[in-house]
């Protein structure tokens, strides 16, 4: 049998060709339409987490600005810095810019949109169209509050507290409860879309006791999303009915019940705070697991506290309540609760700690933050257990005792996860690595910013210094002085932390995929994802946090080079 030699193509046979079409490679999710078009019309999750970081950092400067005024009006005695009703409004926007639109969405609307189906081995959400519509029901609330400042503000608390915010204050509740409304719903979408993802879209072998932490908490703040929202949206329509139409649900002048809103408010609103925290300590286990080189010492006791917090959120609002004219009987039953909610807490902190044990510890900027976010959470964990408790809450209550512990466990735990996971995933978000000398200065000063803010409060508290009052005794001043240069210190971290992120997106040298050697499925594509997330379905054939296998692994590749 002959054969036929066949010449190599010169360059003229070359250009002669019929151009035949190529596979080209993947591109990742930043690379593949700059349009604006592109992006406010996209449903990749990717994006729309992305969306998010943007428009939460906007909220959250507006209401660190907010906070930096009361506490510039707060370093004096007198109320000299602005009038007594500006006070009330600007406080009131702090805390419903802070809770509605920054810490409730940092977490699960950001981190969780990007991780959650990359965690899972999908390519996206459930329902993406519905992730989507998530983001601009967040938008039309922003918009809805940003009116609500241009048009005077509101002066009720955030807590829209009844009957003040139905009959006695001539000020914008409706538009700023209308806000909260549609912000709701956000978190509906987001909550529906992950439990879907979760139960129906794992990888092969992600079983339920291989899924990541974060998945678990995630889940179960999602659970907390969809079932306790609605009753906070009820509340507020009902609030804004009251005041339009005068019917009689809240206002005893005319046959309502002002106790019937806090019941109806706190139901939603503490379980709330899981929503904020559960997230966080989702973060704190992926980046402890990471930076100590273990798998979380007994996994499935935080997995299962994680579900039972969910749980007993719901069953322990009225210690909101104790002075507010509630039964002793029922008072005596909430504090013991209130006791019982923290065990599943005080679980994850134990398991944490006997992780960090033996472990090969590094201090990188993530790991920091998980410290400081612990030293904060037992902090203000603890001093729960004193408003937990009917005694020492009567004389609390309505102080600044409740500011310190409310921010300790809602702002500075909330952020110090979210920064912390921010850092850890930052490359896979970007591609990009962030300087660690600045991160680590940046961590170190909104710790000790945060500590000297609100660690003066307990005792201004305790001295019995009320909360929301402009003025104040002149004895109280140095602890006030204290609290905002503790505020300043802190605003110079926020803003260090600002400039170098974004100096790392143009500067910051290019990340590997896997620049930590962590587990977990989303460290199997490219820093930043291909659109599709994996070229193909993954497959998981060992258990979470997989450590040991993965550092024998690199030892073995470095021996053999």
């Amino acid at each position: 049998m002959s054969t036929i030699a066949i010449p190599p193509p010169t360059l003229e046979t070359q250009q002669n060709e019929v151009d035949v079409p190529r596979p080209k490679a993947p591109q990742n999710y930043l690379n593949v339409d700059h349009s604006s078009k592109s992006w406010l019309l996209t449903v990749d999750h990717k994006r729309i987490a992305v969306l998010y970081l943007i428009c939460v950092s906007f909220f959250f400067l507006v209401g660190g600005l907010l906070a930096m005024i009361i506490r510039l009006e707060l370093l004096t005695p007198q109320a000299d810095l602005m009038a007594l009703d500006t006070y009330n409004k600007v406080f009131t926007m702090h805390g419903i810019v802070m809770v509605f639109f920054v810490l409730i969405p940092a977490i699960p609307a950001i981190l969780g949109n990007f991780l959650v189906p990359l965690m899972v081995g999908a390519r996206d959400l459930a329902f993406p169209k519905i992730n989507l519509l998530s983001w601009y029901c967040y938008v039309i609330a922003g918009v809805l509050l940003l009116y609500t400042v241009i048009a005077g503000g509101v002066d009720t608390g955030w807590t829209f507290t009844t009957p003040l915010s139905t009959r006695y204050v001539d000020t914008n509740v409706i538009s700023a409860g209308l806000a909260a409304f549609v912000a709701g719903f956000s978190s509906i979408f987001t909550g529906l879309n992950f439990i879907v993802t979760i139960h129906r879209m794992r990888a092969p072998g992600l079983t339920w006791f291989r899924l990541p932490l974060f998945l678990w908490s995630i889940y179960a703040a999602s659970v907390i999303m969809v079932l306790g929202t609605p009753v906070v949206a009820i509340t507020i329509v009902l609030v804004a009915l009251e005041r339009l139409v005068g019917i009689g649900i809240f206002d005893p002048a005319i046959g309502g019940d002002p106790l019937l809103f806090q019941h109806l408010f706190w139901f939603y609103s503490h379980p709330a705070v899981y929503i904020m925290l559960l997230p966080g300590m989702a973060v704190i286990s992926e980046i402890i697991a990471c930076f100590s080189r273990k798998r979380i010492f007994g996994y499935t006791a935080v997995a299962f506290s994680s579900v039972a917090i969910a749980v007993f959120s719901f069953f322990v609002w009225e210690h909101h309540m104790f002075i507010m004219g509630v039964s002793n009987y029922s008072a005596l039953v909430f504090s013991l609760l209130t006791m019982l909610v923290a065990v599943p807490s005080a679980i994850k902190v134990f398991n944490w700690t006997f992780t960090l044990a033996r472990g090969s510890i590094s201090f990188d900027a993530p790991m920091i933050y998980a410290f400081c976010f612990i030293g904060l959470f037992v902090i203000g964990g603890l001093t729960g257990v004193f408003l937990g408790t009917m005694g020492t809450d009567i004389h609390l209550t309505e102080t600044y005792f409740i500011v310190a512990h409310f921010h300790f466990v809602m702002v500075g735990s909330v952020l110090m996860a979210y920064l912390g996971g921010l850092h850890f995933w930052w490359s896979k978000i970007t591609g990009r690595m962030y300087p660690e000398a600045p991160a680590k200065v940046a961590a170190v000063l909104i710790f000790v910013g945060f500590f000297f803010t609100f660690g003066p409060q307990f005792i201004l508290g305790y001295l019995g210094m009320p909360r929301r009052y402009a003025a104040y005794p002149p004895e109280w001043q140095v602890l006030n002085v204290f609290s905002t240069a503790g505020a300043t210190v802190m605003g110079l971290g926020y803003f260090l932390t600002a400039m170098y992120l974004l100096w790392s997106l143009k500067y910051g040298a290019v990340a590997g995929s896997n620049p930590w050697n962590a587990a977990g499925l989303e460290w199997q594509t490219t820093s930043p994802p291909i659109t599709q997330n994996f070229l193909t379905v993954p497959i998981v054939n060992h258990e979470a946090y997989n450590y040991e296998e993965i550092d024998a692994a690199l030892r073995e590749k470095t021996t053999t080079v």
